[in-house]
């Protein structure tokens, strides 16, 4: 709080320097000496000032001095400075102690050298210039200062809300600013208007203290009357900060939350995981119980399991949780959690019941083994029975197709397209991971059924001589039938695609004018019996018109092949004149093999030995020349 002369001396430059002001402009007047002085200025801590003190007009001498006002109204002279002509010669008579020392610049301006809060002072200018006369002025500087990050501490113990008084909420603490702040508090981002006065729903406490520096801290403790909506709310205060030239600051403490103490009012009993949308869990799955109270802190929980009306105590703990290690069926009934909260109102509900539904299937069992064996055309029941909770559906399939929802499979008059696997699957809609099945393999016993593929890729009656056929049989039966050929060469029996029991056997041969004659069979036969098939050609016919085809084929190309030798060797002999006219023409020599009509001898072969035995004996260098 600053002193009340040192206001007064604010308020008074101001007239000061009007009524210099009026004097100098008054005519006639003695005092002549006008000032030019700030009368308040604003700096931040640490900052250099200057402030400016200027006779107005123009003054061959004057003396001017800087004074500083203490609270008690008492002027110590800091500086002075006086004027010759055009220089000023200045002096520092007293600087308080201050560290830097104030100083004077070439005009006559109090310089003070970073500026501490002890410098918020009045500063009087007072200028003498003789017979002009006498004037004086004050100056108020205000130093601010941005107070340190601001700090709370919360009440870390736990608070009852069942108390009917304020308990202390926090204190917050703003250290080293200038001049003191201003703290407000806050609830979930609101402004709580809390009084300075004391009362039983809320109050706060402020106190400031000036620091060693000069600096000014400011302390603040909030009291509230707390109630259990207050749980999960969030609290913080807030220091606001003055600034130069009217500017305002502000810094935000961290929010923190209170520990609580209330009584519980409501109780929550589930099954956790794993369960069904109908409350069933299976059998020999781990269980989880969980059970929760909406009191802080945590109240003691005891489980328990109803069994004739009487509670079997099965664990008591602070978590609220119970699991029940791979369930049985014989677990299945009431269970139970209760709160042991002894500051819940008398009519809280404070115990909650479930019931445990163990879902279950034990294996199938049919009337029959894996394995059953019908002779062909008989008929027969099988059933499927299962015990189960809930009651299971059952449902017959053979090879994935289904066949009824029936405990019962009825078979009549079977074939080999009844044989198969037959499957019973017992299922629950309620707990769809919880199935089982049971299946056994249908065999039916008869003789050989025959199912031969025809000859292609011709019908009977097309073929020819050396033609090749595939002939393909197919069997099926019980015991598994085999397969034989009247020809050697067929492929041993392996099941054919499609399934259904078929075996298939292969044979691969040429079609001959025998076969034609007598056909091909394919046999399959079982203990029960055996089935043939004959394959028929018809009429085969001989391969002559093609032997024919194929012989003059082979003359036009022995034939091309000598035109194109005769060219070759008269081109190499192209420099004996006649050769090759009598090559044409004439006849060979005597002795020499004629050229075979039927083509069977090679014609460069044939001139190349005569021109090296009998020509080249008889006609030296010219034996080919003889054979143009």
């Amino acid at each position: 709080m600053e002193p009340p002369d040192a206001r007064a001396g604010a308020r008074g430059a101001p007239r000061l320097l009007v009524f210099a002001l009026l004097l100098g402009a008054h005519p006639g007047a003695k005092a002549e000496v006008r000032l030019s002085v700030p009368p308040l200025v604003e700096v931040m801590r640490g900052e250099p000032v200057t402030l400016d003190c200027t006779p107005l007009g123009a003054h061959d001498h004057f003396v001017l001095e800087w004074f500083l006002a203490d609270r008690s109204g008492v002027r110590h002279r800091l500086a002075s400075a006086e004027l010759h002509g055009t220089e000023l010669q200045d002096k520092v008579h007293d600087s308080r102690g201050r560290s830097p020392p104030y100083q004077l610049d070439s005009r006559g301006r109090l310089v003070l050298a970073e500026a501490q809060v002890g410098d918020e002072r009045d500063y009087v200018c007072l200028v003498r210039a003789g017979a002009a006369g006498t004037a004086e002025a004050t100056a108020r500087l205000n130093v601010f200062a941005k107070p340190e990050a601001t700090e709370v501490s919360p009440n870390r113990g736990t608070l009852s809300v069942m108390e009917d008084f304020a308990q202390e909420i926090a204190t917050c603490n703003s250290r080293n600013g200038n001049p003191a702040p201003q703290i407000t508090w806050y609830r979930n981002g609101q402004r709580l208007e809390v009084p300075m006065e004391v009362n039983s729903e809320g109050y706060m406490t402020s106190r400031t203290v000036r620091e060693a520096s000069g600096l000014l801290s400011l302390t603040s403790t909030l009291y509230l009357r707390l109630h259990k909506a207050d749980r999960d709310a969030s609290f913080h205060c807030s220091v606001h900060y003055r600034l130069p030239t009217g500017r305002h600051g502000r810094l935000d403490s961290p929010s923190f939350r209170l520990t609580l103490h209330y009584p519980t009012e409501h109780v929550q009993f589930w099954l956790g995981s794993p369960s069904t949308t109908a409350g069933w869990v299976r059998e020999g799955d781990s269980v989880q119980l969980f059970c929760r109270g909406d009191g802080s802190p945590n109240p003691e929980y005891t489980f328990f399991r109803l069994q004739d009306k009487q509670e079997d105590v099965l664990k008591t703990n602070l978590e609220g949780n119970l699991t029940l290690e791979g369930v049985q069926r014989s677990q299945s009934g009431t269970y139970g959690c209760r709160v042991e909260d002894y500051d819940a109102a008398e009519d809280a509900e404070l115990s909650k019941t479930l019931e445990l539904h163990v879902a279950y299937l034990d294996p199938l069992e049919l009337s029959t083994g894996e394995e059953l064996s019908l002779p062909l055309g008989n008929s027969t029941t099988v059933n499927c029975s299962v015990r189960g909770l809930p009651t299971p559906a059952l449902r017959w399939t053979k090879d994935s197709v289904p066949l009824g929802d029936n405990p019962t499979l009825s078979l009549r008059s079977i074939t080999f397209d009844s044989a198969g696997t037959y499957t019973c699957e017992a299922s629950m809609p309620t707990v769809p991971v919880l199935s089982r099945t049971r299946s056994f393999k249908l065999l039916v016993q008869g003789p050989p059924e025959l199912r031969a593929e025809e000859t292609q890729p011709k019908a009977e009656g097309s073929w020819r001589e050396g033609d090749e056929v595939r002939l393909i049989c197919y069997a099926r039966g019980y015991p598994e039938p085999k397969l034989s050929w009247s020809q050697l060469g067929g492929s041993l029996a392996e099941p054919a695609p499609g399934g259904q029991g078929w075996v298939s056997s292969s044979l691969t041969l040429k079609v001959t004018s025998a076969l034609s004659r007598d056909g091909i069979s394919c046999e399959a036969s079982n203990p029960y019996g055996n089935d043939r098939h004959v394959f028929h050609f018809g009429t085969v016919a001989p391969q002559t018109s093609q032997a024919g085809v194929a012989v003059m084929a082979v003359a036009v190309s022995v034939g091309v092949l000598l035109f194109v030798v005769a060219a070759f060797y008269c081109m190499r002999r192209k420099g004996q004149p006649g050769c090759c006219r009598r090559g044409e023409k004439g006849s060979p020599p005597p002795g020499e093999p004629e050229l075979s009509h039927s083509g069977s001898e090679r014609p460069e072969q044939t001139g190349l030995l005569v021109g090296s035995a009998s020509g080249g004996a008889r006609h030296g260098s010219r034996g080919f020349g003889d054979e143009c």
